[in-house]
């Protein structure tokens, strides 16, 4: 009887399984890192900062508070102490409205243009924050004296574009919107201009005010003027009279308004002694640590 002779079993290679495996992972993973490829290489337009044009602001201050019959040509203050100059670089190609307006108000009074921000006060400052400045109303109040028909209105403050700069360090220049302190009835005005701007003082950014408020420049010199500035004494209310504010608020009573537009109130008269422009020859970048 002839033996069976075993056969061997035939091993099974998984090398093919492998392949296929592998095949199927690389054809199911090629789409993932093509879009992860395409993701990586699409790039945001840069933020145009070419500072086109400069403008200075001179501070002065008084050892009281002033309320005078004063006029662009009189100091309000004859015993005021200088602080100091700002010399701030606007953003004309990002908001030339925005810039062309803020320039206006900071040239000489003509003939044709009898407003501008020279012997206006700053009228808050919020410590650790910003200082605000450019308040319309009464040339004797030390505010921005009304019409401002002679310049354009601002249209970009409906554009997206104008908002996309961050208040992230201190010597940012913004116009304000959302802190705006004009009275309801200067902003009824059919020729209502806003012309309030405010100055990041630092040391911090200031968060609460990014996309509600346009960023159109920045100090170039002066931010020893500025940390200054920052450090005048205001008016901080107590906490008792935060809450009979806020109950005056909730019950509908005017005053309650009218009391807080004196809150972070400088105690002493802080005003803008001088302004003007500064020739630039050629628009140059802004500094690198821009927010």
């Amino acid at each position: 009887m002839a033996s069976l002779i075993p056969i061997p079993p035939i091993p099974i290679s998984h090398h093919h399984l492998l392949t296929r495996r592998s095949l199927l992972l690389s054809t199911t993973a090629s789409p993932l890192s093509s879009s992860l490829t395409t993701t990586t290489t699409t790039t945001t337009q840069p933020i145009d900062t070419t500072i086109t044009d400069r403008v200075f602001l001179d501070f002065s201050l008084c050892p009281t508070y002033f309320r005078t019959t004063n006029t662009n040509s009189d100091p309000p203050c004859t015993a005021s102490t200088p602080l100091g100059r700002i010399v701030i670089g606007l953003y004309g190609r990002l908001v030339p409205l925005t810039v062309a307006n803020f320039k206006s108000l900071c040239k000489p009074t003509t003939s044709t243009m009898q407003a501008n921000y020279k012997n206006t006060l700053v009228h808050k400052i919020l410590p650790g924050q910003f200082f605000m400045a450019g308040k319309q109303g009464k040339r004797e109040k030390g505010e921005v004296q009304l019409p401002l028909d002679f310049i354009p209105k601002n249209t970009e403050t409906v554009e997206s574009k104008a908002f996309m700069l961050k208040h992230g360090r201190a010597g940012v220049v913004s116009l304000c919107l959302s802190e705006n302190d004009d009275e309801e009835e200067v902003k009824l005005d059919p020729e209502y201009r806003n012309v309030e701007f405010l100055i990041t003082t630092g040391p911090g950014p200031c968060p609460q005010l990014d996309s509600r408020n346009i960023v159109f420049g920045t100090v170039l010199e002066g931010l020893d003027v500025v940390t200054a500035i920052a450090a005048i004494p205001t008016y901080i209310p107590g906490e008792r009279i935060r809450q009979f504010n806020d109950l005056a608020e909730f019950v509908g009573d005017e005053r309650a308004k009218n009391a807080r537009s004196l809150w972070n109130r400088p105690l002493k008269s802080l005003y803008i002694s001088d302004c003007g422009e500064l020739k630039v020859t050629k628009p140059s970048l802004s500094p690198p640590s821009l927010p």
